[in-house]
C-alpha cells in the first residue's frame, strides 16, 4: 500500500514541481491556477507517496461526501511520472480508496484527461478505474481537435467567411483587452442562454497576470472596433480555446473565420494538437450542433472528455 496525504499549502512548491515533470501535467494543475477559485471549491487534493517519495497527485475537491477530480477544472485525473506502471497505478487507486473511506467519502467522480494532453502514454488510470474501482462511465462530452501533421481543409462556408472578413478590412492580432472580449462573450451568453461566463472578468485578468505565457488573447478588429476573439490556453501538447465569441457585427463579417485561419495556419501551425473544446452540455447528451458545425468546418474532429463515477 502507498501512503496518502491531503495537500496543504506548505506543499505548494513540491506539488508544482511534480506537476512539471509528470506525464500529464499542465498549468491548470499548478496551485496558482487551482487556488484562484478556492472560495468556491473545498480543496481535497491528494498526494500519493511510495517509500517516502512522491509518486502521484490527484487534484480534487470534496462536497457532500463526494470527491471530484476536479469540479473547477476542464479535465482532471491522477498525475504520474514516467516511471509509473500499471501495477503501480492500480496500487495507488487501492490506497486512495482506502483513505477516502476513512475520511467519510462515499463516491468519486473522476474527470479523465483526454489523451491529447499526455506527453507520454498515460491511460493506466482508465484501466484501474474499471478493474480496481468498478467505475462506470457517467458522462461523455465531445470536443473538436486538429492534428498538426494531418490537417483537413476548411469547408467552403469557413473559406467564404475569410474572404468576407478580408474584404471588410478585418485584422487579427494578439491583444490584452480582456474587458472588450469578456463583454462580447457575456453579451452573447446572456442573449442566447440567460447565462454568464464561468470566469468573471476579474478572474480572467488575475489568471492572465499569473500565467502570461500560457494564457493568450487573440482578437479580430475592424479599425478600432473589437469584433470577437478567442482566449487560448497553451499547454505542452495542446493549444485549447477556453472561450470563443464574436459580436453580431463580427459574426456578419466572418471575423472568427479569419481569426482561426490566422491561428491555425500561422501562429500554431506546428503545435501538435489544437483543441476547440467541448460542444456538449450537461452530461454530454445536449449537443450544440451549430457550435460543433463551426469547429468541424475548420477541420476539427472528435476527442472525448469522459467522466467516471464509482461508489466506495
Amino acid at each position: 500500500m502507498m501512503t496518502i496525504c491531503r495537500y496543504t499549502p506548505d506543499k505548494a512548491a513540491l506539488w508544482d514541481e511534480f506537476v512539471g515533470r509528470s506525464r500529464q501535467g499542465t498549468f491548470l494543475f499548478e496551485r496558482a491556477y487551482m487556488d484562484y477559485h478556492q472560495d468556491r471549491f473545498a480543496d481535497h487534493s491528494l498526494m500519493v507517496y511510495r517509500k517516502a517519495r512522491l509518486f502521484a497527485l490527484l487534484p480534487a475537491n470534496a462536497t457532500d461526501g463526494v470527491l471530484w477530480s476536479h469540479q473547477g477544472l476542464t479535465y482532471g485525473g491522477l498525475l504520474t511520472g514516467p516511471e509509473a506502471t500499471v501495477e503501480d497505478v492500480c496500487d495507488a487507486f487501492r490506497s486512495i480508496n482506502a483513505y477516502l473511506r476513512q475520511v467519510g467519502i462515499t463516491r468519486v467522480v473522476y474527470k479523465a484527461m483526454p489523451w491529447i494532453y499526455h506527453r507520454l502514454p498515460a491511460e493506466e488510470d482508465l484501466y484501474a478505474l474499471t478493474n480496481v474501482c468498478g467505475a462506470q462511465l457517467m458522462a461523455r462530452h465531445i470536443s473538436s481537435t486538429l492534428i498538426a501533421n494531418h490537417r483537413l481543409r476548411f469547408i467552403e462556408s469557413r473559406r467564404s467567411g475569410i474572404r468576407k472578413a478580408l474584404r471588410q478590412g478585418v485584422l487579427v492580432r494578439e491583444s490584452d483587452d480582456l474587458e472588450a472580449f469578456w463583454n462580447i462573450l457575456d453579451n452573447n451568453l446572456e442573449h442566447k442562454y440567460g447565462a454568464h461566463p464561468v470566469h468573471s472578468l476579474a478572474e480572467l485578468q488575475l489568471l492572465k497576470k499569473r500565467f502570461p505565457a500560457q494564457i493568450r488573447l487573440f482578437m479580430a478588429y475592424r479599425g478600432s472596433e473589437a469584433l470577437g476573439g478567442t482566449l487560448i490556453y497553451e499547454t505542452p501538447q495542446v493549444v485549447h480555446t477556453q472561450y470563443i465569441s464574436a459580436s453580431p457585427e463580427g459574426k456578419a463579417c466572418g471575423a472568427l473565420d479569419l481569426l482561426f485561419d490566422e491561428l491555425l495556419n500561422k501562429v500554431y501551425l506546428q503545435t501538435p494538437f489544437f483543441d476547440f473544446g467541448k460542444s456538449s452540455n450537461g452530461d454530454g447528451h445536449d449537443l450544440n450542433e451549430a457550435l460543433i458545425f463551426q469547429k468541424e468546418g475548420f477541420g476539427g474532429r472528435g476527442v472525448c472528455y469522459d467522466w467516471y463515477s464509482y461508489l466506495l
